[in-house]
């Protein structure tokens, strides 16, 4: 109980503070797309911006171990499909709570993806994952997507990051339902915090700054976006942007 507590403590260690969370873990799913073929590079970077969480998957930790700082918290996903398979919405559990403390992890990310027929199957293994996580003490991230031919209404949004916060998920990572009006009764009525998806990479750099500016007055915890990071060059100017936004600068 007092892990878990003084874990979530460290993530969020101030109300006016969010957290600046990047998942890098997009390689098993999509293959090494543009911006991740080398993760130490892009690590340094990310933490040189202020980046607070960095999350991978268990292998890619060797990568991060040479450069990872002591203040950076560590993030593993155990949750994974292949673009290469039939049945890339169905994520399976690739690995426990356990191996995730042994790797140094501050926290286990989970993935569900809701409104496919695999969903009661993620449903069962985000309940494994967060039975694992409260013996452990260990924070749960669940990323709770709507996989719809819409990629899900407001109101499907707002049930399944309910969903995810109910089965036991400590943080909610869900995409971002249009408006900020939307986001900001999503985050009140999904009792953890929650943070905020980038999706599809944006084009206008601009226009991606001004949702997350948006989401930090609704009431967002703050970020877990890769793409629209990660594939911008350079992306050491533009993390430390977002770090002054989410930390209290802006």
């Amino acid at each position: 109980m007092y892990g878990k507590t003084v874990r979530l403590k460290r993530l969020f260690p101030d109300p006016t503070r969010r957290l600046f969370s990047v998942p890098l873990d997009h390689a098993v799913s999509m293959g090494p797309i543009d911006g991740i073929e080398q993760l130490a590079p892009l690590a340094s970077d990310l933490q040189a911006g202020g980046a607070d969480l960095l999350i991978v998957t268990k292998g890619a930790v060797r990568e991060l171990v040479p450069v990872l700082a002591p203040t950076t918290k560590l993030g593993i996903h155990v949750s994974a499909s292949t673009s290469l398979g039939a049945t890339s919405n169905r994520k399976v559990l690739v690995g426990t709570a356990e191996e995730a403390i042994a790797l140094g992890a501050d926290l286990l990310s989970v993935q569900v993806n809701f409104g496919v027929p695999e969903e009661p199957e993620m449903l069962r293994d985000l309940g494994i994952a967060v039975d694992q996580c409260r013996a452990l003490g260990l924070p749960l991230l669940c990323m709770a997507y709507v996989k719809t031919a819409d990629g899900g209404s407001p109101d499907d949004l707002r049930h399944a990051a309910r969903a995810a916060a109910d089965t036991g998920a400590d943080i909610v990572k869900t995409s971002y339902p249009g408006s900020e009006e939307e986001f900001g009764r999503l985050c009140r009525t999904t009792p953890v915090p929650v943070l905020i998806g980038g999706g599809v990479r944006l084009d206008d750099e601009e226009r991606f700054l001004a949702l997350v500016r948006g989401t930090v007055r609704a009431g967002g915890a703050g970020i877990c976006i890769g793409r629209n990071l990660f594939q911008r060059r350079p992306v050491l100017p533009l993390a430390r942007r977002l770090a002054e936004m989410l930390h209290g600068g802006a």
